[in-house]
């Protein structure tokens, strides 16, 4: 895994983008690629990369071109059937001159354009140049696992893995968009192409975008997920079985074993990370090297179920506990890497997780990322069936009795709890055909947020955009009224919560901070493909979650982790930064002073919602609202101070193993 940079010009009469700038944005992100820097520069574009190196470590140098100088490409990921692709471009008359998956990109793109990217099964961002043409391509894979942002000002358009490399460039304007503080506070993180920042945009999951000669450019949507329009005909449950069980041990195959480095496996406790590292230790001859995440507080601890896993597994096991003091200590950290406000802390124990890793040598984990999603995983899911079966009799007080088969502790709670348990999932309750049926209670709990913000800054994002849902509504697919409505709630998560807040806050970036690479066999092409497939009854059967993929994980996990009730995965949020032992950092950016300085909120309703939070959480009654808020109001405040206002990274010292100048 890498971090890729460039800068093109969008006007032939621009002078060269120049050495000392391109050094500058790859300083800023040589985290993400500690063994290697390369540039390339001609009269048009800087390209530049940080490189970790997994494939071809003697060869697979970056910026790579071909023989005739003609493409040239900065990649940063992972194209796992690059040998299968080789051997079929080699007997196409292509010639290879290492075993990188990056030469496999150029050819690729030689022999097929666009059209390759269908072909590609990995996750991945690059960058490719085509310098006869005086064209730029950027591309993203399917389901965004890679990030890519840009901005355009000034006759140029810069991109960068990270944010913070553009912010190199002094012509980049450092600001928060107010409209993407407003989708934080909806959808938990901005939707692509929608950043905090202003003026800075996100390439979108399964997007390609590129720049002509003229610098007038065109984006489109490569890939989007889909799924069936009519009910499937009834099938061999054995036989789905093992289809899946194939697809998933073949996808966890390559990515165990196309890398020149050891890779290892998080195990979570729960069914998604024990049969990707079941399939892991199958796929090894030898020793495989697991990881997993405690939690000093009880009530989020999965310790039991992970060593049960382990114990099957027989692997070498490394364990760390995240403690409050932890998580407070290093989420400054943490959001100068997500760059972006968060509404939970789960970002911070997997920040310390991925440090663990790099302590222990390795450089790729595979984990169990987007199972839920594409087998129907979510309590959301399984809320939105119970919410449309209650509003065809919105009168009976028998039908919302199924949320207790959700959550037990309902049946014994207070009344107050259910009442306002109950009164949370009615909402949208009219309208059980609507698109965001299924969203709705969590995007209107999140919204509540939206109350601290300044009356100038919600003003300024309605000037931008009138309300998020829109955009959302307008790019939904133009058969997704015929799908089946877990089908529907599926792609809503996976365009909402998956690629902006799961694959990056909690996934890419916390992983490349410690130059660690994630693979998610769950996110292999093959398995999306099979997984969109899939009837709504096997996915989400009579309420029981992932109905086809625990009858698939039996025989390769312990039986008590098929059988538990799925735990999602959460840490402690407000109580880690309140109390007596809390850092000094949370009192100051919360400050009257400093929450005025950022602009972005109510100083005086901050001061209320700080000594509320002091005041409730020791006895255990701060509302989940409440929680969300304080994390959200004290991470954008981080947000300012670690990223809008941190100094440009010092690229002395950075040594470019890889340097190609065509400039005339």
């Amino acid at each position: 895994m890498c971090g890729i940079v460039g800068v093109a010009n969008l006007r032939a009469s621009l002078p060269s983008p120049g050495r000392p700038l391109v050094a500058r944005m790859v300083a800023a992100l040589r985290h993400r690629g500690p063994d290697e820097f390369g540039l390339y520069l001609d009269d048009r574009v800087g390209l530049g990369h940080a490189r970790l190196s997994i494939v071809d470590l003697a060869a697979g140098q970056q910026p790579m071109e071909t023989p005739d100088g003609g493409l040239v490409v900065a990649f940063n990921g992972e194209i796992f059937n690059h040998v299968e692709l080789r051997e079929e471009l080699t007997a196409k008359g292509h010639s290879f001159r290492t075993r990188s998956d990056t030469e496999v990109i150029l050819h690729a793109w030689r022999a097929w354009g666009e059209a390759c990217l269908d072909r590609f099964n990995g996750q991945w961002a690059f960058a490719l140049w085509d310098a006869r043409a005086c064209e730029l391509t950027l591309a993203r894979d399917r389901l965004g696992v890679r990030p890519i942002h840009l901005h355009e000002g000034g006759g140029r358009v810069r991109f960068a893995s990270e944010v913070k490399a553009l912010f190199a460039d002094p012509e980049v304007p450092r600001a928060l968009d107010p409209a993407g503080l407003v989708e934080t506070f909806t959808f938990w993180a901005p939707r692509a192409p929608r950043t905090p920042f202003l003026g800075v945009t996100e390439l979108p999951p399964g997007s390609v975008r590129s720049w002509r000669r003229d610098g007038t450019s065109v984006e489109r949507r490569w890939w989007r997920p889909r799924f069936p329009t009519a009910r499937a005909a009834p099938r061999d449950e054995g036989e789905r079985v093992e289809a899946l069980r194939a697809a998933l041990r073949g996808a966890t195959r390559l990515r165990m074993l196309r890398a020149d480095v050891p890779v290892g496996a998080y195990v979570s406790g729960g069914i998604d990370s024990a049969v990707v590292a079941s399939l892991a230790r199958e796929a090894l001859t030898g020793e495989l090297h697991t990881f997993s995440l405690r939690f000093e507080d009880a009530e989020f601890d999965e310790t039991a179920h992970q060593r049960a896993v382990v114990a099957s597994l027989g692997s070498v096991h490394h364990e760390l506990v995240a403690t409050r003091s932890d998580i407070a200590r290093v989420m400054p950290a943490v959001v100068r890497h997500a760059e972006r406000p968060l509404v939970r802390t789960g970002a911070a124990p997997l920040y310390l997780l991925s440090s663990l890793v790099q302590r222990e040598g390795l450089k790729v984990v595979v984990t169990g990322e987007g199972a839920d999603e594409l087998f129907g995983g979510y309590d959301i899911f399984r809320e939105a069936i119970v919410r449309r079966f209650w509003a065809r009799n919105p009168q009976s007080t028998l039908r919302p009795r199924l949320f207790d088969r959700l959550y037990p502790w309902l049946a014994g709670s207070p009344q107050a709890a259910r009442g306002m348990a109950l009164s949370f999932w009615a909402r949208g309750l009219d309208a059980p055909d609507a698109p965001f049926f299924s969203h709705l209670p969590r995007w209107n709990a999140a919204r509540s947020l939206q109350r601290f913000l300044l009356p100038d800054v919600l003003a300024a994002a309605r000037a931008s955009c009138a309300d998020p849902l829109g955009p959302l509504a307008a790019a939904l697919p133009e058969d997704f009224a015929r799908w089946h409505p877990v089908a529907r709630a599926q792609h809503l998560e996976m365009e909402t919560l998956l690629a902006p807040y799961i694959l990056s806050s909690q996934g890419d970036r916390v992983l490349m901070a410690h130059s660690v690479e994630g693979r998610f066999p769950f996110l292999d092409a093959d398995v999306i493909a099979f997984a969109t497939g899939l009837s709504a009854d096997e996915r989400v059967f009579a309420l029981d979650e992932k109905h086809l993929l625990k009858r698939a994980a039996r025989g390769l996990v312990p039986e008590a982790i098929t059988r538990r009730s799925k735990q999602p995965y959460r840490s402690p949020d407000a109580a880690c930064f309140v109390g007596e032992g809390a850092p000094a950092y949370v009192r100051e950016a919360l400050s009257a002073e400093r929450v005025r300085a950022v602009g972005a909120f109510d100083a005086g309703l901050v001061a209320g919602l700080a000594a509320k939070c002091e005041r409730l959480v020791a006895s255990g009654s701060l509302s989940n609202a409440d929680n969300m808020a304080f994390v959200g109001v004290l991470t954008t405040q981080l947000l300012h101070d670690e990223v809008l206002r941190a100094p440009p990274e010092d690229c002395d010292g950075l040594r470019f193993t890889t340097e190609i100048d065509r400039r005339a």
